[in-house]
């Protein structure tokens, strides 16, 4: 079982012991993941599905994903001679991306989202702890790496609009797991507001597959996606928050079948 790579806004190991025996229950010949952000459930499976796709509009996320899959060696050639250090995050933000190669990009990406407090993807700080080791090891780098590119060796990388994915890889046979940003949740780097929400639900009473989509429990949540089954689950969550403690929230689950 490999680990995710990159933390998350919204990441789901904390969820995976209620999410993955769902998924395990659904028969399935494809796996789709339209949101994949961290795709900690799709590295947490024990048992992948026979075709496997993570699609995410992030293009940085998605070159990442490509280089880990294909250009491992060279990738972790780009941290021979780092350091966890404040003023190499800063500098590594303050590179200009248009000037590196895919790799390097790729490199400048993973380092700036592990050592960013909370795993945030806009509005990123040097995250740090009195009584923590650093947030990035480098020291083991290319294992963590490693275990991550046998596990996307079979799996397809998309970097579509979510609703051209959920259209393209859509059949009988098919499980979708959809993570949409949350609901007035800041840290994403994009916007996805109610009217995207809605889009959502209404494809989803569409749907050829299966489908299975985690949210923020919210009013306006309960109201668009209020047509399919749900259950309340329970969870706790740091970004955002400035003491660093745990924030106890809860989240619905909401299945299509």
């Amino acid at each position: 079982m490999a680990r995710p790579i990159v933390p998350w806004p919204g990441g789901k190991r904390r969820l995976a012991k209620h999410i993955l025996p769902l998924i395990d229950k659904v028969r399935h010949k494809t796996y789709v993941e339209p949101f994949a952000g961290g795709a900690a459930l799709l590295f947490m499976r024990r048992a992948p599905a026979p075709a496997e796709v993570l699609n995410d509009l992030h293009g940085e996320l998605v070159r990442l994903y490509r280089c880990v899959q294909h250009h491992l060696d060279e990738l972790v050639r780009q941290f021979r001679w780092s350091l966890a250090s404040r003023e190499m995050f800063r500098w590594a933000q303050l590179q200009h991306v248009e000037t590196l190669t895919d790799i390097q990009r790729a490199a400048r990406f993973y380092y700036l989202q592990r050592m960013a407090y909370g795993g945030k993807v806009a509005g990123q700080h040097f995250g740090t702890s009195a009584g923590a080791p650093p947030r990035i090891n480098l020291l083991r780098i290319e294992e963590e790496l490693s275990q991550a590119h046998l596990r996307l060796a079979r799996v397809t990388i998309e970097h579509l609009p979510w609703a051209d994915c959920i259209a393209r890889y859509d059949r009988p046979e098919t499980l979708f797991y959809l993570d949409p940003p949350y609901y007035e949740t800041q840290g994403y780097g994009t916007d996805f507001g109610l009217d995207q929400h809605q889009a959502l639900a209404s494809v989803l009473t569409r749907l050829r597959g299966r489908a299975i989509l985690s949210i923020n429990d919210h009013p306006a949540m309960r109201e668009t996606y209020g047509a399919f089954r749900r259950r309340r689950l329970s969870t706790t969550y740091v970004m955002g928050q400035r003491s660093g403690r745990a924030k106890p929230a809860n989240e619905l689950l909401i299945t299509t079948w």
